[in-house]
């Protein structure tokens, strides 16, 4: 594309353009620094970057570099981010004086707006280095959570993501035309062909500003005034979105891909009726695979108790086996593994579990390898795979991959715990939780803020009970079905002083159902998450006809806080009008 036409646009990161031949030649330059410190094949290179133009250079000058990449998100623990660089032997980090205090001391740091590596990179020469990469060579290292405690790096190769983007560009076949979207937190790997996929076919690659995922208002917005033609969403993200009134008006969008968790079948038939006309791809896959191993496409008149998750892509292939490894007759449950070229080389550093979740395969030729996924799927009489549930005890909340055992294992450290249980619990249907029970002295708030310096934010359970003891069964197990349903109760404290505190408190109070909040209670030690902190901006939309975006709610997550919030923007929306303006009436304001 560099070459066939350098002048068009590569990407738009709120309103900044920036070429194929302007992005080409700042990835090549810094590739060269990263050279210079010792990158190269089989060398792994963090990246701790906010979104935005240079991210997008970072990722393409290590992978120009023959290095592989493996995403540091700024706002993961210290702890965690320490882990996850040591275990992946990284040689040094791409980074920013903003993002660079959350790396441990020690760690080479390529700091990509100091003024001296600014200098040292504009004196390279933008011409691409020789280098050469093979399709077994790692090409970014992803780190899910793990169900010993510790977070588990999955090395993916050249070849399965090559072989994941040209199959989905031969579905779907994305032109000049089209522009991309790429909201997904880069070190989830729906990011890998948000970020490629429109950049290797001459595309448009559309960058929301950070932490802009979590707002389907922006969202909405970003589509609309940057003419997106494909987006991705997790299933319960879709659902907020869909409940966004200005989401209709995206009338540009060509297609929607969804993955990440399981597609309702009232997701399904209520997108439909708000994008008549639009596209609907329903995909599954574990990371372990190269992002996604199976597709459906939706239909508007689609049948069933379920959305299928489809047929496998391109050189790909897929068996439903008993616990004997043989496979099951069509509409029996069973368990589902991979093979084909995009299986990852395994976990970094990893060799037990590694050969524990990559198996033989006795359906290939020698030497060949299937992946254990865990989910439970069958086959229908269609020929099409249904997601079931799964084997284990991973959970997927919102999108997140979580292993209850790695969040128990955060709280059990606690000095004030003497035994931990974490569960999922849906006590309201949708609402999938992390609930902490603990026998000890630690207290609610205590315990939360410990896990949160370890764990990220998505996997801090959104209540922690505190027992005398844990129920056990008659054979000394965890008798779930006995642990207590959490009490998210009010701090109390002063009463709203103003009317719009006392909407406020009313808004949190119905959105989180409970009975009354306090004007100083926090939303997300009352149970709040990312999902509820839409409806609250909707609620508040509706209740003071003001626009309020998620990331305030996360800023400022109290009923106090958000009305100071609320007023601060309001005097500066009056301070930039015009000196001559005519006033307005109190009615018209």
């Amino acid at each position: 594309q560099v070459v066939r036409d350098p002048g068009a646009v590569a990407l738009v990161c709120e309103g900044v353009e920036v070429s194929y031949g302007e992005l080409d030649v700042r990835a090549n330059r810094l590739a060269r620094c990263l050279r210079e410190r010792g990158v190269g094949v089989e060398s792994v290179v963090g990246v701790c970057l906010e979104r935005g133009v240079d991210l997008v250079v970072g990722l393409l000058a290590v992978l120009k570099a023959g290095g592989a990449y493996v995403p540091v998100d700024p706002e993961f623990p210290v702890e965690r981010v320490g882990v996850m660089l040591g275990d992946a032997g990284v040689v040094c980090v791409v980074t920013s004086v903003g993002c660079a205090g959350v790396l441990p001391e020690g760690v080479v740091r390529v700091v990509v707006d100091d003024p001296v590596v600014v200098a040292e990179v504009a004196g390279r020469s933008g011409v691409a280095p020789e280098v050469v990469v093979g399709a077994g060579h790692p090409a970014y290292v992803l780190f899910t959570s793990g169900s010993t405690g510790r977070p588990k790096g999955v090395v993916v190769a050249h070849g399965g993501i090559v072989n994941r983007l040209g199959w989905m560009q031969a579905r779907y076949g994305l032109s000049s035309g089209d522009r991309v979207l790429q909201k997904t937190p880069f070190g989830f790997d729906v990011s890998v062909w948000e970020f490629f996929w429109p950049l290797l076919n001459g595309a448009v690659l559309v960058l929301a500003r950070p932490g802009g995922h979590r707002d389907p208002a922006y969202v909405a917005g970003v589509i609309r005034e940057a003419g997106v033609t494909t987006v991705h969403f997790v299933p319960s993200m879709l659902e907020a979105f869909l409940a966004e009134p200005s989401a209709a008006g995206c009338v540009g969008l060509r297609r929607v891909v969804c993955s990440g968790e399981a597609l309702s079948v009232a997701a399904r038939d209520r997108f439909f009726e708000v994008f008549a006309g639009v596209e609907l791809h329903n995909l599954y896959g574990p990371t372990e695979a190269s992002v996604d191993v199976t597709s459906w496409e939706c239909g508007p008149g689609d049948v069933g108790g379920s959305v299928p998750i489809g047929v496998p892509v391109a050189n790909t292939r897929v068996f439903v086996l008993d616990e004997w490894l043989r496979p099951v007759p069509v509409g029996v449950a069973g368990e589902l593994y991979l093979a084909g070229v995009q299986l990852a080389r395994g976990y970094v550093g990893r060799s037990g579990l590694t050969g524990e979740r990559f198996v033989a395969c006795p359906f290939g030729g020698s030497g060949e390898r299937m992946y254990r996924t865990g989910d439970v799927v069958r086959w229908s009489a269609e020929g099409r795979l249904e997601y079931l549930g799964r084997a284990d005890e991973q959970v997927k909340i919102r999108g997140f991959r979580i292993e209850p055992g790695e969040v128990q294992a955060a709280v059990a450290a606690h000095p004030g715990v003497g035994q931990a249980a974490v569960v999922v619990r849906e006590d309201v249907a949708g609402d999938k939780r992390l609930v902490a029970y603990v026998v000890g002295e630690a207290g609610e708030s205590e315990l939360r803020e410990f896990v949160a310096g370890r764990l990220p934010q998505y996997m801090v359970p959104s209540a922690v009970v505190v027992l005398d003891a844990l129920p056990l069964t008659v054979n000394g197990k965890l008798d779930r079905k006995a642990l207590p349903a959490p009490e998210y109760v009010s701090g109390g404290g002063r009463g709203p002083a103003t009317p719009q505190e006392e909407i406020l408190c009313r808004a949190f109070a119905r959105v989180l159902g409970l009975d009354q909040v306090g004007v100083d209670d926090d939303f997300f030690a009352l149970g709040g998450h990312s999902l509820l902190a839409t409806r609250l901006s909707s609620e508040i939309r509706e209740e003071l006809g003001a626009e309020l975006p998620i990331r305030a709610v996360f800023g400022t997550p109290t009923p106090a806080g958000l009305a100071a919030w609320l007023v601060q923007q309001g005097d500066s929306r009056r301070k930039a009008r015009p000196a001559l303006r005519p006033m307005r009436s109190q009615e018209e304001s």
